[in-house]
C-alpha cells in the first residue's frame, strides 16, 4: 500500500486532455491528483495495472493521419527534453534503469495513454508559462516509483481545478478595493460643499481692514484645513496616480483664486481697470500712439503684446471690454502656469510626492498678486515656459538625438521669448540673468538659448522702445546698486492699522517660511545639491535684481514671485522623507543586475521603500496647513483696498461720460476704479504723489490750494475734483494721509464757492471747479 501523496506532489496541476480524445476509444482517464511523476513531468498512467505490464517496447511507427503524427512528435520531443528539475534526461543511463519498457502500438489502452500524453504535451508546450512557474514553486527530484499507485476515480465529465499556489492569483474583494481607491474623493467633495456654502453666507459690504479674511464665512476655513488634510495623505500613497493630485491642485486654486470672482461684484485692482482702458484705446484708436500724443500712458503702446491680445480676444468673444472677465483672469492665469511648472520638475525626478507637493507650495507662496489681469501674468506663464524648454531640450543628458530637433526647439524658443519681450519690461531681464546662470553650468552648457533672449531683448528696445528708455534712462542708471532706494516705497512707508500689520506680516511670514523650508530641504536632500541644481540657480538667480531698478518700489515682491518655482521644490522636499531623482534613478537601474523579466518586459524603475520619517507625518501636515491659511491673508488681507463696490463705478463712470477733452481729474491718489478712462482725451492728477511739502499745504488750506492748481483748466475743459472709498482706503492702509484729514478736504471742497456739487453717493463725491467769472 502506498502512502499518501505529499502536498509538495499534490499541489502540481495536471493538464487538460488534449483536443483529439473526442471519442470514448481515444480519451484518456483523468490523472489522479495523488499519481507519481514521471521523469519527464507528465505524470503517472490512468491504468491502475503496474506500469511495467503496461508499457511494452516502443514500436515502430505506424501510419496515422498528419495531425496525429504531429502531436506523436510533440510527445516525443517533449519525452526526449531534459527534465528542468533534474537536469537529466529520459533517455539518460539512470533513467533507463529505473523505466519498465513502454507499450507497443498494438494495446489500445496504451495507445490512448500514448496520445493523451502527447495531447498533455503540446497543452503544456502551448502554455509554457504556467507549466515553468508551477515546477519553479514545487520543484520534483524524486525518481518516478515502479509501484502502482492506487487511483481515486473522479466524476465523468470534471476537470480536477489547479491548486492556488500565490495569494496574488485570489481575485480580491471589489467593493472594499474600489472604495479603497476612491476615498480621495471625499475630502475634495466635503472641502467644495463647505467652500459653496461659505460663499452663499459671507457678506462683503462692510470690509474692515483684514479686507476678505474677517468676512468670510467660518465654513470656509473648514473647507481648507480638510482641502490640505485630504491632499497630504493622497500624495504621500504612491499608490494613488496623479490625476488626484492634480484634482487637489485645481480645487485649491478654484477656492483661492474664484471665492473673490464669486464675491465681488466688480473686478478687483485699480490696475487691473488701467489696463482696461489701454485695451480701449487700441480698440477705438485702431493703433499704437506715441508719448506726443499718450504722454507716460505711451509706455504701454511701446509693448503692446498683452493689450493687443486682449483686445482681439475682446472682438472675438463680442463683449463690451475686458471687465466682462477679467474678474476671473486670476484663476485663469494661475492654471495656465501648471503645466510648464510641472514640465520644469519633472525633468529632475518622477517622484509624485515632491512633484505634487512642490506645486502647492508654489500655489499658495504666490500671495504677491501678479496673477491679476496684467502682461506680468501671462509673460511669467511664458517665462515658466522658456525655463521648461531650456531644461528639457538643451541639457547635456539630452544625448545626439537632440540635437537633430534643435531647431525646432530654437524656433520655439524664439516665439516664446518674442511675446514675453513685446508684452512686458521686467521679465525679459529676469529670464537673461537666470538663461545665464544655467548657462553657466556644466549641464546646460548651451549659450543658444541666452543669446537668443538677448538678442531678441536688444532688438525690441533699441527700436519700438526706444524712445521710453531714452527718457527712462537717466533714472535707471542713478538706480543700479541703490538697494536701500529700490526697496523703499515712497512717501508713507509703513502700513497703519491693525488689519493692514497683520495682514503685512503674514505675507512676509509666507514668503519667509518658504525660504526657510528651501533652505532646509537643500542641506536634508543632499541628493537634490547636485542632481537638481538648476533649480537651485532658477531660485537665486532673481536676487541681483535688487540692486538693478527699484521697479516703481514693487522690485522686491517681483524677485520673490521670480524665486518661488526654485524655493518650492526644494521646500517640498524638506516636507518629505528621502526623495529620489531621475539622474539617481538611471544609475541605479544601470547598476542592478538584470532580471529575466526586467529583459523580457521594460518597466519603470520603481523607487525603493523609503522608512518612515522621524519626524512623522503630522509635523509636515501642520506646516502645509498653515502656510495654505496664511495664504488667505497675504492674498486677500487688502481687499478693502482692492474692491470697488458698484455705487463707486457709478459715480466716476459718471464723470467720464460728461467731461469734454482735456479735462483734468484731480484726485487723492489713483486707487479708483476707472482710473484711466479716456486717458488719451482726459488728464489726471494725484496730488499725493507729489512731494511731501505740497501735499502738507493741501492739509492746511484744501479748497484754496486746489482751486489754484487746478485753475490752469481753459474752458470748455473742466477741472473736477474726485475722492471715493477706495482711496481713503488706500490712502489710510499705506500710512499716508488718514480719515480725518481726508474728510477735512473734503468739508473744506464742500464749502469753497470755488466748487460746485456734480454727484455723490455712499462710494465718493464728485466736484467740477467753477469757471471764474
Amino acid at each position: 500500500m502506498r502512502p499518501p501523496a505529499t502536498p509538495r506532489e499534490r499541489s502540481v496541476p495536471e493538464p487538460a486532455p488534449g483536443p483529439e480524445a473526442t471519442d470514448g476509444s481515444h480519451r484518456a482517464a483523468p490523472t489522479p491528483p495523488d499519481a507519481p511523476e514521471t521523469a519527464d513531468g507528465t505524470g503517472a498512467t490512468s491504468d491502475p495495472a503496474p506500469r511495467a505490464a503496461q508499457e511494452p517496447p516502443t514500436p515502430a511507427a505506424s501510419p496515422e493521419p498528419p495531425t496525429t503524427v504531429s502531436r506523436k512528435q510533440a510527445a516525443k520531443a517533449a519525452a526526449t527534453s531534459p527534465d528542468p528539475t533534474t537536469g537529466r534526461s529520459p533517455q539518460s543511463p539512470t533513467a533507463t534503469a529505473t523505466q519498465p519498457p513502454t507499450a507497443t502500438a498494438s494495446d489500445p489502452v496504451t495507445a490512448a495513454s500514448q496520445e493523451s500524453a502527447a495531447a498533455a504535451s503540446e497543452e503544456a508546450s502551448v502554455r509554457p508559462g504556467r507549466a515553468a512557474t508551477a515546477r519553479a514553486h514545487h520543484p520534483t527530484t524524486r525518481e518516478p516509483s515502479t509501484t502502482p499507485a492506487p487511483t481515486t476515480p473522479e466524476p465523468s465529465g470534471s476537470a480536477p481545478e489547479p491548486p492556488v499556489t500565490d495569494l496574488s492569483d485570489l481575485a480580491p474583494a471589489a467593493w472594499p478595493a474600489r472604495a479603497a481607491a476612491a476615498w480621495p474623493a471625499l475630502p475634495l467633495l466635503v472641502a467644495l460643499a463647505l467652500w459653496v456654502y461659505a460663499t452663499r453666507h459671507t457678506d462683503v459690504s462692510a470690509l474692515d481692514d483684514f479686507g476678505l479674511v474677517s468676512s468670510l464665512h467660518p465654513t470656509f476655513w473648514a473647507g481648507l484645513a480638510v482641502l490640505t488634510a485630504g491632499f497630504w495623505f493622497t500624495v504621500r500613497d504612491r499608490r494613488r496616480p496623479g490625476a488626484w493630485s492634480l484634482a487637489y491642485v485645481l480645487v485649491l486654486l478654484v477656492m483661492e483664486r474664484a471665492t473673490q470672482a464669486l464675491l465681488y461684484p466688480t473686478p478687483l485692482y485699480a490696475w487691473a481697470w488701467k489696463h482696461d482702458a489701454v485695451i480701449d484705446h487700441l480698440l477705438t484708436s485702431g493703433g499704437l500712439q506715441g508719448a506726443d500724443r499718450l504722454g507716460d500712458m505711451a509706455v504701454y503702446d511701446q509693448w503692446p503684446g498683452f493689450f493687443a491680445a486682449q483686445a482681439a480676444l475682446v472682438r472675438l468673444l463680442g463683449v463690451d471690454n475686458a471687465a466682462m472677465y477679467m474678474a476671473w483672469w486670476p484663476l485663469v492665469s494661475s492654471v495656465l502656469l501648471l503645466l510648464p511648472l510641472l514640465l520644469i520638475y519633472r525633468t529632475f525626478t518622477e517622484d509624485r510626492r515632491l512633484i505634487w507637493t512642490a506645486v502647492w507650495l508654489f500655489c499658495v507662496g504666490n500671495w504677491v498678486g501678479q496673477d491679476y489681469f496684467s502682461p506680468q501674468s501671462v509673460a511669467f506663464a511664458l517665462h515658466l515656459g522658456v525655463l521648461a524648454v531650456v531644461l528639457r531640450r538643451y541639457g547635456r543628458s539630452g544625448g545626439p538625438h537632440g540635437r537633430q530637433g534643435q531647431a525646432v526647439w530654437t524656433v520655439l524658443l524664439s516665439v516664446l521669448v518674442t511675446a514675453i519681450v513685446v508684452s512686458h519690461q521686467l521679465t525679459p531681464g529676469m529670464l537673461v540673468v537666470t538663461l545665464v546662470a544655467l548657462a553657466l553650468t556644466r549641464r546646460y552648457r548651451d549659450w543658444v538659448p541666452a543669446v537668443t533672449t538677448v538678442v531678441i531683448f536688444l532688438a525690441w528696445c533699441l527700436t519700438a522702445a526706444l524712445p521710453f528708455l531714452s527718457a527712462a534712462m537717466p533714472d535707471m542708471i542713478r538706480s543700479i546698486g541703490d538697494i536701500g532706494a529700490n526697496v523703499e516705497t515712497g512717501y508713507g512707508t509703513t502700513p497703519t492699522g491693525t488689519g493692514a500689520v497683520a495682514t503685512s506680516w503674514a505675507a512676509r511670514l509666507l514668503s519667509g517660511s518658504v525660504l526657510l523650508l528651501a533652505l532646509a530641504g537643500v542641506v536634508r536632500q543632499r541628493v537634490l545639491r547636485h542632481r537638481a541644481l538648476p533649480l537651485l540657480l532658477i531660485a537665486a538667480a532673481p536676487l541681483p535684481m535688487f540692486a538693478a531698478s527699484s521697479y516703481g518700489s514693487e522690485m522686491i515682491f517681483r524677485v520673490l514671485m521670480f524665486m518661488l518655482p526654485g524655493a518650492a521644490f526644494f521646500a517640498a522636499a524638506a516636507l518629505l522623507p528621502k526623495v529620489r531623482t531621475l539622474a539617481a534613478d538611471a544609475a541605479a537601474r544601470d547598476t542592478a543586475p538584470p532580471s529575466p523579466a526586467t529583459r523580457a518586459r521594460p518597466r519603470r524603475v520603481p523607487l525603493p521603500a523609503l522608512p518612515r520619517p522621524r519626524y512623522g507625518v503630522w509635523v509636515p501636515l501642520l506646516v502645509l496647513l498653515a502656510g495654505t491659511l496664511a495664504f488667505v491673508p497675504s492674498y486677500s488681507g487688502k481687499d478693502r483696498v482692492n474692491y470697488f463696490p458698484p455705487r463707486e463705478v457709478a459715480l466716476v463712470q459718471q464723470l467720464f461720460d460728461q467731461a469734454p477733452d482735456d479735462s483734468l481729474v484731480v484726485a487723492a491718489n489713483r486707487n479708483y476704479p476707472l482710473a484711466y478712462e479716456q486717458y488719451w482725451r482726459v488728464d489726471h492728477y494725484w496730488f499725493l504723489d507729489d512731494d511731501r511739502r505740497h501735499v502738507d499745504e493741501i492739509v492746511r488750506d484744501p479748497a484754496t490750494v486746489l482751486a489754484r492748481d487746478m485753475a490752469a483748466v481753459e474752458p470748455p475743459a473742466r477741472a473736477y475734483f474726485l475722492l471715493t472709498r477706495g482711496q481713503t482706503a488706500n490712502s489710510e492702509m499705506n500710512g499716508q494721509l488718514d480719515r480725518a484729514q481726508l474728510d477735512r478736504i473734503r468739508e473744506s471742497v464742500a464749502s469753497s464757492p470755488a466748487f460746485e456739487l456734480v454727484a455723490e453717493n455712499d462710494g465718493g463725491v464728485l466736484y467740477v471747479l467753477t469757471p471764474a467769472s
